[in-house]
């Protein structure tokens, strides 16, 4: 049976989202910790391919582990499920789990097509159920909290945004799927929704056109691994994008309040890149690592709630233009710019992966609110993600007929 919260009095409250991940990869390890110590939810089962995942999870968690997705979705003490399968299971994997009545959350991007993402949204509505488009930078309390501040007029309004990060994602470790584009791997597919998510919610979602490029300069990595782009937004308002993902330079630099994390220093990365290009790097030891029990999931698990100053990650370093002041994140909150000079805003919420997707599905199932990261939000950013890439092959600007607002009820 599901678990229930307590009021103070100690008498039943709300009930608890019984809820299964499907596919426990390195997201998927992060999203069962904290649904595990979430009390609007109940982690009750899982699914995965891999015998020794299987058998990891259910000595850690204590609940069934599913070979198939099909079993997952058959399992009726699941009511939602978590999928975080790899890019190309991801309209399948929804939609089953919707013939099967379960809710959704499916994690960056929704899916590899728009007609992938169509066929999603129709079995959503055919069914009944629910889906939230997450994992997101758009999430965090951080951009909530710029987006309160444009929402307040205090600065005027919107006049321009761009964001860059330079990662060293692509010398993060693959498997054969990451390294495929027809399969979405790559930087457009993988980590542009974060940039692009994150600037739809901030200027109102509704881009007018695209113009992109896009890079691949690594032979060891056949996927692109840059990206940088130009929106508009049917207001006029310009957006400029870029994430360099070969590792060379890191964002992070630019935050001298705290040095680089994990040893993943200039030299460690050209270590790796020498690894890659020689075949002598490990990468399926790497890869396990960080998979469940793994040595960097065990240490990002002992680090998860701590208090620790914001530095640049995978949506980069991040400038808000308005009439009267710019706005960028902060050690501790946002930097606020304006004819006064400069103050730190503080934001004192944590950010814990999973922890705002499982709360906006858990207040739509439960509670009856409105979702905000819909599915049709979800094909909107993807629609993005794609015009940069059609428009790096065919040279010209893109212009797009799925965009949806930000919804006003998003805080």
């Amino acid at each position: 049976m599901a678990a229930t919260q307590q009021d103070s009095a100690g008498t039943s409250a709300r009930r608890a989202l019984r809820v299964g991940v499907l596919g426990i990869g390195v997201s998927g390890a992060r999203v069962a910790r904290a649904m595990s110590t979430m009390p609007e939810t109940e982690l009750v089962a899982a699914g995965d391919t891999r015998e020794k995942v299987q058998h990891d999870f259910n000595e850690r968690y204590g609940t069934p582990v599913y070979g198939s997705a099909e079993e997952l979705c058959a399992d009726p003490n699941v009511e939602a499920l978590w999928i975080s399968t790899p890019n190309q299971f991801h309209a399948e994997h929804a939609i089953l789990a919707a013939q099967h009545g379960k809710h959704i959350i499916i994690e960056k991007p929704i899916a590899i097509s728009m007609a992938e993402a169509e066929r999603m949204l129709d079995a959503v509505e055919a069914n009944g159920v629910t889906m939230v488009c997450g994992h997101t930078q758009s999430y965090t309390p951080r951009a909530r909290k710029v987006l309160a501040i444009l929402r307040s007029g205090e600065l005027g309004r919107l006049c321009a945004m761009n964001v860059w990060a330079y990662t060293d994602w692509m010398l993060r470790p693959r498997t054969a799927v990451d390294l495929d584009p027809a399969q979405g791997g790559g930087i457009p597919y993988r980590q542009a929704p974060h940039q692009v998510d994150t600037l739809r919610i901030l200027g109102g979602g509704m881009v007018r056109s695209v113009r992109g490029m896009t890079g691949q300069w690594m032979p060891e990595r056949t996927i692109p691994g840059y990206y940088s782009a130009y929106m508009e937004f049917e207001d006029g308002t310009p957006v400029t994008l870029l994430h360099n993902g070969y590792g060379f330079f890191n964002t992070a630099e630019l935050a001298p309040w705290e040095s680089e994390r994990s040893g993943a220093t200039p030299e460690s990365r050209g270590a790796i890149r020498k690894g890659l290009r020689s075949g002598t790097w490990d990468e399926e030891a790497a890869k396990q690592e960080r998979y469940l029990g793994g040595r960097r999931e065990t240490e990002e698990a002992d680090r998860e709630g701590g208090e620790r100053p914001w530095v640049p990650d995978d949506l980069g370093m991040l400038v808000v233009s308005c009439e009267r002041g710019d706005i960028r994140y902060s050690p501790h909150g946002l930097f606020v710019y304006d004819e006064d000079g400069r103050r730190e805003e503080p934001v004192t919420q944590r950010n814990i992966t999973g922890h705002a997707e499982l709360t906006e599905l858990y207040n739509a199932v439960v509670l009856g609110q409105p979702v905000s990261h819909s599915g049709q939000w979800g094909a909107a950013t993807l629609e993005v993600c794609l015009a940069i890439m059609e428009s790096a092959r065919e040279r010209k600007e893109v212009y797009l007929r799925h965009q949806v607002p930000t919804p006003e009820h998003y805080v």
